[in-house]
């Protein structure tokens, strides 16, 4: 995902049984169904840190006061730890040198990816309510559905009990998705972390709120611009999780090359055209295909069971013995 554009909200699914329903008929996915995945339960803290849901969403919505692009950022972190390695937390780790070479230095995370700092607030704030529980690769998937839905997006069930990792895997994060890769390259990626077409057209819709900096975008930098100089993701509705997104490709007016493709590719006609057309003229398809394409992603790779280990400090891992 590029730069630092983030996930709006999906419509409300207000009942469990309801909400797996509408995810199978609109995507054809369940989440019993998700192979590793099925480990994963949305009731796994219920007993062992009840609180946990609302704590993260305290401290994202303190956070949010005085950094708005904060919920956007966070889900990108999301997209680019299950990206790599599978959803293990592996971003969030710090240079450690020899044993660990940090994946924030890639050029797809480096001065890009951001919201650290919250996840270690969130790690602190759990760790005082419920010490050595709650793994930061669930911080980071609870993040993420808070973060859309305080963006104005759908809630969905988010599928807990993974473990983090120990490792990073530096060779996978640089081969991250790009803002300039063709359509091709987008879908192969996709691909290789079993997400089609439709995930790939949904879980682009998260560019409909954030910002990105003008050198990934497709007009580049104004003169005077520095490189660095931020752009809104969506010119629309630019801080709501929503659709619009998908119109402004309609009018070729994605900022991000990567997006744009989606119409403009030769090959989109058959593929991802009809896909960007429906979520365009109808945002509850939209919204529903987005939460199954989230748990979708959030079933890549966990680490469960006696995997990984649950880290202290989500920058670290754990020192023998913990």
């Amino acid at each position: 995902m590029a730069s630092s554009s983030c996930f709006s909200p999906l419509l409300l699914l207000l009942l469990a049984a309801h909400c797996g329903l509408l995810l199978a008929s609109a995507h054809g996915y369940l989440p019993s169904s998700a192979g590793a995945g099925s480990a994963l339960s949305s009731a796994f803290y219920d007993a062992s840190c009840p609180g946990a849901h609302d704590i993260v969403r305290r401290v994202i919505q303190d956070a949010r006061v005085s950094d708005p692009r904060i919920p956007a950022s966070l889900i990108r972190l999301h997209f680019h730890d299950c990206f790599v390695n599978g959803c293990d937390g592996s971003l969030l780790l710090d240079d450690d040198l020899p044993a660990i070479r940090t994946e924030k230095a890639v050029p797809a995370n480096d001065n890009s990816a951001r919201g650290f700092p919250v996840v270690d607030d969130i790690k602190a704030a759990l760790e005082h309510a419920c010490p050595g529980v709650v793994s930061c690769a669930d911080i980071l998937a609870l993040a993420a559905e808070i973060s859309v839905q305080l963006a104005g997006g759908p809630r969905w069930r988010v599928l807990l009990g993974r473990r983090d990792g120990t490792t990073t895997n530096i060779e996978s994060a640089e081969n991250l998705p790009s803002p300039f890769d063709p359509l091709d390259v987008l879908q192969e990626k996709f691909r290789n972390v079993n997400l089609d077409d439709t995930d790939l057209v949904a879980l682009q819709g998260a560019h409909t709120f954030g910002k990105v900096q003008c050198q990934f975008t497709r007009e580049n930098c104004t003169a005077g611009q520095p490189q660095g100089a931020l752009e809104n993701l969506d010119q629309v509705t630019p801080n709501r999780f929503d659709n619009k997104y998908y119109g402004n490709l309609l009018h070729g007016q994605a900022q991000l090359p990567s997006d744009q493709v989606m119409l403009s590719d030769p090959a989109a006609p058959t593929t991802t055209a009809p896909i960007v057309h429906r979520f365009a003229s109808n945002q509850k398809d939209f919204f529903r295909n987005f939460a199954a394409s989230m748990i979708k992603m959030g079933n890549i790779s966990p680490l469960t069971g006696k995997d990984g280990e649950i880290r202290k400090n989500c920058r670290r891992v754990n020192s023998k013995g913990y």
